[in-house]
C-alpha cells in the first residue's frame, strides 16, 4: 500500500499533436526498409540491425544523408509501433520538452508577442530580471546582443533561444520605447523564472472560489495547497477547479492535488504494467478541502493527470464533474535521459481509477487516427449532445454512491455542457477564430497605455472600464480591413459578445490572467453551470 503522495516516480506525459507528422514519417521508414533483408549484402544481419541499416544507407545512398536525423526518425518510428505516447526527445528539444514541467526555467522573464514582425513585451514577470532592470510592457525588442531581430520574420522559437540561457549569464537587448527617439540598451542578467501551473485563483463571491490549473508541474501540489489556504482564509467554502485544456504532467502532482479533496485512506489511483508491479496511491488526512463542495470542469483537452484527478473525485463520489468528455489517456510514462543529451519517454504501465476502470481510449488504428479522435467527436455531434457520446456498455462501473461511470475512453462528466455553436453570431465567430478581435484589443491597449494608468488594479478596471459604441465601430472597420466583412444586421447581433470579450482581452494585456478570467467567465456556459450546481448544493 502506497500512502506517501510524494513517492511516485511515474510520469503520465501530455499528448502532443506536433509530433504526429514526424512519428508517421519514421514509422513508414521503418516499415518499408527496416525489415527488408535484401538491403544487406547477402541478406546478413547483425545483432544491431538498426545501426547496420543506417550505416548501409549512409555508405550507399544516391545522395548525402544526415545519419543522426535518420537515426532519430527510425527510433521515433519504432516507438510508434508501441503506442502514441512513447516518444523519443532529441537533445536539441530536451529543454523545451522538460522546462514546462519543472516549475521554472532560466531566462530574462518576459512574456512577448510577435506583432507586425517585431518582438513586443506583453508583460514582465514580477520580480524577474527584466522588471528589475526596467523593461516595460509595450517595449519592442529590436536587437539581442547587437543582432537585429526586427523585420526579419523571426518566430517564437528563435526568440526563446536568444533570450533563454543559463542563470547568471548576461544578454544585451536594445529596445524601442514609444516617445523616445533612440533605442534603450539594457544588459540583463538571466535568472530562474517560475512557471506557475495555476493561472488564477480568486474568490468569485463570498462563498465560491475558482482555480484555473493549466498543467501538472513539479510545483503544482504546493501551489494548490497555498491557493486553497488563501481561499479558506477569505471565507470561501465552495470551489470550482478548472482543468479544461490541461493536458497533464507529473503523476506525483496529480496524486497531491487529488489528496486535497479526499478524506483519509481513499484510493486515488493505481498503476500496473508487465514489468511494473501494482502501485497504489491513497489519500492522507492532510487534505484542505476534503469535506467541502467541489466541482471540476473538464473538456476534450483534459488529459492524463487531469483525468486522474477527475476520476478520483468522481469515483469516490466526492464532487461533480461538469463539461465534456475528456481526452482519454490512461498510460504512464517514465523518462530515461540518454548519454547524448536526448531522452526516451517509455510507456511502462496503465493507470486505473478507484473503481478499477482504465480510461485509455483505443489506439490500434494508429497515431494519426488516435489524435483525430477529438475532431471526429466534433463532426459526429458528440460535443453538441450527450446522446451522441459513444461509451462502451461493457466497460460500465459503479461508484460507492451508485453512480454509473465508464472506462475505455476518457472521463464522462456528470453534467454535460455542449460546445457553443453560435450560428447566429457569424461576425463574432470569425473574429475570434481568426484572432482579429484579440489583435485589435492588443493594439488598442498598446496605443492607449497612458489612459489605463488611472486604474488601480484589475478589479477597478473591471468596475469602471466600458467598451464604447465608438470602439465597437472602430473594430468593425478594423475587421473589414483584415478581410472580415458582414452587413450591419450581422455586426449588430454580435456586438454584446464581442464587446464582452474585447474587454477581457484588454484586461489580459494589462493584468494577465487575473484581469481576463473574472470578465471572461461571466459569459462561459460551463462556468455558469458550475455556479448553478454549487448554489443548489
Amino acid at each position: 500500500m502506497q500512502n506517501n503522495r510524494r513517492s511516485y516516480i511515474y510520469l503520465p506525459i501530455a499528448f502532443s499533436l506536433v509530433l504526429v507528422v514526424g512519428i508517421l514519417t519514421g514509422y513508414y521508414l521503418m516499415r518499408n526498409s527496416f525489415i527488408q533483408n535484401h538491403v544487406f549484402p547477402g541478406g546478413k544481419q547483425s545483432g544491431n540491425t538498426l545501426n547496420e541499416l543506417i550505416r548501409f544507407i549512409d555508405n550507399n545512398y544516391v545522395d548525402s544523408v544526415d545519419s543522426k536525423k535518420l537515426n532519430e526518425e527510425a527510433i521515433t518510428g519504432m516507438l510508434l509501433s508501441l503506442d502514441p505516447h512513447s516518444v523519443y526527445i532529441p537533445a536539441s528539444d530536451f529543454a523545451d520538452a522538460n522546462d514546462p514541467l519543472m516549475g521554472n526555467f532560466e531566462g530574462i522573464g518576459v512574456q512577448f508577442r510577435i506583432e507586425r514582425d517585431s518582438v513586443m513585451v506583453v508583460n514582465t514577470v514580477p520580480g524577474g530580471p527584466s522588471e528589475k532592470i526596467g523593461l516595460l510592457a509595450g517595449d519592442r525588442i529590436v536587437k539581442v546582443d547587437g543582432k537585429n531581430i526586427a523585420g526579419i520574420k523571426i518566430d517564437n522559437e528563435k526568440v526563446m533561444k536568444l533570450l533563454k540561457g543559463p542563470k547568471d549569464t548576461k544578454v544585451k537587448v536594445s529596445v524601442y520605447r514609444k516617445g523616445l527617439k533612440k533605442l534603450n540598451d539594457f544588459t540583463i542578467t538571466r535568472g530562474i523564472i517560475p512557471t506557475w501551473s495555476i493561472e488564477i485563483s480568486y474568490a468569485v463571491n463570498a462563498e465560491v472560489g475558482y482555480i484555473k490549473l493549466s498543467k501538472f508541474s513539479a510545483t503544482t501540489g504546493d501551489e494548490l495547497h497555498s491557493a486553497l489556504t488563501e481561499l479558506k482564509a477569505k471565507g470561501v467554502r465552495k470551489l470550482i477547479l478548472d482543468l479544461r485544456g490541461n493536458s497533464g504532467g507529473y503523476l506525483n502532482e496529480a496524486i497531491s492535488v487529488s489528496d486535497e479533496f479526499l478524506p483519509d485512506n481513499k484510493l486515488i489511483v493505481y498503476t500496473q504494467g508487465l514489468h511494473r508491479p501494482k502501485q497504489i496511491a491513497t489519500s492522507t488526512a492532510d487534505g484542505l478541502w476534503d469535506n467541502m463542495p467541489v466541482v471540476v470542469l473538464i473538456d476534450e483537452g483534459s488529459a492524463s493527470a487531469s483525468e486522474i484527478v477527475s476520476g478520483a473525485i468522481q469515483d469516490n463520489d466526492r464532487g461533480t464533474i461538469i463539461g465534456r468528455r475528456s481526452f482519454g489517456k490512461g498510460l504512464v510514462q517514465e523518462q530515461v535521459d540518454l548519454s547524448d543529451g536526448s531522452a526516451l519517454r517509455l510507456t511502462v504501465a496503465r493507470y486505473y481509477t478507484p473503481t478499477g476502470r482504465s480510461i485509455q481510449k483505443p489506439y490500434t488504428k494508429g497515431a494519426e487516427e488516435y489524435y483525430m479522435d477529438v475532431y471526429h467527436r466534433m463532426t459526429d455531434g458528440e460535443m453538441e449532445s450527450a446522446d451522441s457520446v459513444k461509451m462502451n456498455d461493457s466497460l460500465k462501473f459503479k461508484t460507492p454512491g451508485g453512480r454509473t461511470v465508464y472506462g475505455g475512453g476518457g472521463i464522462m462528466p456528470d453534467i454535460f455542457v455542449p460546445i457553443e455553436r453560435n450560428t447566429g453570431l457569424k461576425f463574432y465567430n470569425e473574429s475570434v477564430n481568426k484572432g482579429i478581435l484579440y489583435q485589435f484589443a492588443f493594439e488598442y491597449t498598446d496605443s492607449n497605455r497612458a489612459k489605463f494608468t488611472s486604474y488601480r488594479d484589475a478589479s477597478q478596471f473591471d468596475k469602471l472600464f466600458q467598451v464604447t459604441g465608438g470602439m465597437y465601430n472602430d473594430y468593425i472597420a478594423y475587421a473589414g480591413q483584415n478581410g472580415i466583412k458582414y452587413p450591419p444586421a450581422e455586426t449588430a447581433a454580435s456586438q454584446q459578445r464581442i464587446t464582452e470579450l474585447m474587454k477581457g482581452y484588454i484586461a489580459r494585456t494589462l493584468y494577465d490572467a487575473k484581469g481576463f478570467y473574472p470578465i471572461y467567465l461571466r459569459t462561459d456556459k460551463v462556468f455558469q453551470k458550475a455556479m448553478e450546481t454549487l448554489e443548489k448544493k
